[in-house]
């Protein structure tokens, strides 16, 4: 089906409905003049406003069908609601019509109403025909969500109970008791009264984005259950004709990377669209700190948020219930040692307010090294460094074999990375001690080395 189908099909019950309100608003007009009853006269101009409501009510369908524009970004779907408004008054107009002339004829006593089988014939079938309109009328609105055609329906809706009114009057006039007809034009003009005043309201609720009763709660409901989403802090909506428009801001947990924050955020627009399938969405994700965040996020989160790279070697020491933390961050070259060491006491200081069972930090400033660096040219001295290594890893008893030694040069120092195969039937634990061990050999003994990485094998 086509995006232009529901609109087709909304457009063909329309009009169906505006050549139903022409022929029974023609035949009651003729029969009321006739039979001079004012009831059916009343409900003559009632179908008369009904056709011209089922007119507007085409025309709205019509117009609320065009996509959205630079000036209407919400699309047009407004003019469904404005042109149940103008209805509205319509009905109040005529309401106060027919009030009057039933007074007059009340307070005069006197009235001419022939009760004729012409009278009784056009309120039989105009009953049939509204009961059917209104029927349609109303699976056409619950389907595509129409406030214009569920105004319209509504319409045809009153006028079954007012022709029932006012066949009760026929009844009576026929009796005897001509003047129960007005009493009866009194009776639809209150019935229509308060179908105006519900359609008038909801008309008014629409104009004024007024949320629908209990949706904030099922839309709560509905992305609550959505993983990763700490907290709702705000929903709003707006209808534009059958379409509903959501902004809503939702509070995420601020360690959750971006791409996973993004997939909350879709899973949230998936939701709500599952139960709502007209429902544009629109959802504003905020960082939000939860209480169970580790010591070594809130470090991180603090170091992030100043504009820094993430922290290094970042190890957290317990000692009773105090805590000690370690960590290097870094900075560009081109940075003053004064300004960076400032920087790095105002962070020791925001830890202690913000982790206030931290007791002892430590910072290592270190030079910012890019993703990619310049690799110089190898010489002899590669050969040199690259025995004294092997001799040094060697001398480890605990090391089984060692194999890829390889060396980086790096400015003026060497980056060194070497596979070592270990006892397979060492811990995890053992094996780190061991590695550790090595590395800080390496370092102390060989100067020129500025980075080494050990990859540990099973033997």
């Amino acid at each position: 089906m086509s995006a232009s189908d529901p609109t087709r099909e909304k457009a063909r019950v329309a009009l169906s409905s505006v050549l139903a309100a022409v022929f029974i608003t023609g035949l009651k007009l003729v029969v009321g003049l006739k039979t001079n009853s004012l009831g059916i006269l009343s409900e003559a101009a009632h179908s008369g406003l009904d056709m011209l409501a089922a007119v507007l009510t085409l025309v709205a369908v019509i117009i609320a069908a065009r996509p959205p524009d630079k000036e209407h970004p919400y699309g047009h779907g407004k003019v469904e609601n404005i042109s149940a408004f103008v209805e509205t008054l319509l009905l109040v107009a005529t309401c106060v019509w027919i009030i009057k002339e039933a007074v007059e004829r009340l307070v005069s006593g006197t009235a001419h109403v022939e009760a004729s089988m012409w009278g009784f014939g056009v309120i039989v079938l105009s009953i049939i025909i509204d009961f059917s309109r209104s029927r349609a009328l109303n699976r056409a609105a619950k389907k595509h969500r129409s406030q214009a055609l569920e105004a319209d329906a509504l319409h045809f809706s009153s006028d079954v109970w007012s022709s029932l009114v006012v066949l009760a009057g026929l009844v009576f006039v026929s009796l005897g008791q001509p003047l129960v007809d007005a009493v009866a034009a009194i009776v639809v003009a209150a019935l229509v009264l308060v179908v105006s005043y519900r359609m008038g309201r909801r008309t008014i609720e629409a104009l004024m984005d007024r949320m629908p009763e209990g949706l904030e709660e099922e839309l709560h409901a509905v992305m609550r259950r959505v993983e990763g989403v700490s907290e709702i802090r705000g929903i709003r909506l707006r209808q534009s004709g059958s379409k509903m428009f959501l902004d809503t801001t939702v509070a995420i947990p601020r360690t959750m990377l971006f791409h996973q924050a993004h997939d909350v955020m879709d899973n949230i627009e998936r939701s709500v669209r599952s139960r709502y399938p007209e429902m544009d969405v629109i959802v504003h994700g905020e960082p939000f700190e939860r209480n169970d965040e580790t010591i070594a996020e809130r470090i991180r989160m603090i170091i992030l948020a100043r504009g820094l790279a993430a922290p290094h070697h970042l190890e957290v020491h317990q000692r009773d219930d105090r805590y000690q933390v370690e960590f290097d961050v870094e900075f560009s070259k081109e940075k003053d040692f004064v300004e960076a060491h400032d920087i790095t006491t105002e962070i020791e200081r925001e830890i202690r307010d913000r982790v206030p069972v931290v007791d002892k930090v430590t910072i290592h400033m270190e030079e910012y090294q890019p993703e990619t660096s310049e690799v110089g040219e190898e010489t002899g001295r590669e050969a040199d460094l690259r025995e004294r290594v092997s001799e040094c890893i060697r001398n480890e008893k605990r090391v089984v074999r060692f194999a890829d030694v390889n060396l980086l040069k790096i400015g003026d120092r060497y980056n060194l990375s070497v596979t070592c195969g270990f006892d397979r039937g060492k811990t995890l634990g053992e094996i780190h001690e061991i590695v550790s061990e090595v590395e800080k050999r390496l370092y102390d003994r060989l100067k020129e080395l500025r980075r080494v990485t050990i990859h540990a094998e099973p033997s």
